[in-house]
């Protein structure tokens, strides 16, 4: 869809619902604490958004799961992620159909409780993105393999500064707190001489 695989699908559309999730937690909780019915309803469309959106990402991650290249430490963190995942998606359904079952309605002891279970949610979106993110920059999830290898060849080869570009890379390298022991900067040999 769009030149989109499945891996890229899921990264394309998981941000949106999660920021929908978030909003409608704000502003639910601001709703309550302003006593304006307006931002309870604006809460109210932002969870039905983010609810459906949410599962949308959640199938499509499950679709994906078997499309990527990855061995046992990326298996575990992605069970873990999908985990997390349904439980969240989980408690803002749970959430979204106490509230149309009541036709909101709700007792003010009953929408703080339900407040306090979006906000848990809200917890457990936070910690299905911390996963999803450890899956993408500390392991290249969604990467395939061979792309990995090119790029890892790439760096290992060097690169040569523009005339005026070198001196960024010489006052980054001077900078206090920076760390010694990374990688100096090497060009590739054959290199002809030129200042950084």
């Amino acid at each position: 869809m769009f030149g989109y695989d499945l891996p890229r699908l899921h990264a394309a559309v998981n941000d949106l619902p999660a920021a929908l999730l978030l909003a409608a937690v704000l502003f639910d909780l601001m709703g309550w604490i302003l006593k304006r019915d307006s931002l309870v309803w604006a809460g109210v469309w932002t969870l039905w958004a983010g609810v459906v959106g949410g599962w949308a990402a959640v199938i499509l991650g499950e679709l994906a799961e078997e499309k990527i290249d990855h061995g046992e430490a990326i298996h575990e963190i992605m069970t873990k992620h999908e985990r997390l995942a349904l439980i969240t998606m989980s408690v803002f359904t749970v959430v979204l159909v106490w509230k149309l079952w009541r036709r909101f309605q709700l007792r003010p002891l009953e929408a703080r409780l339900l407040s306090l279970l979006a906000g848990v949610g809200f917890v457990f979106l936070v910690a299905t993105g911390a996963e999803g993110g450890e899956l993408v920059f500390d392991h290249a999830a969604g990467i395939p393999t061979a792309k990995i290898q090119a790029e890892v060849e790439n760096r290992e080869g060097g690169h040569q500064h523009a005339p005026g570009e070198a001196e960024d890379h010489d006052h980054d390298a001077a900078e206090p707190g920076r760390d010694s022991t990374a990688p100096a900067h090497v060009d590739p040999p054959g290199t002809p001489p030129h200042k950084h």
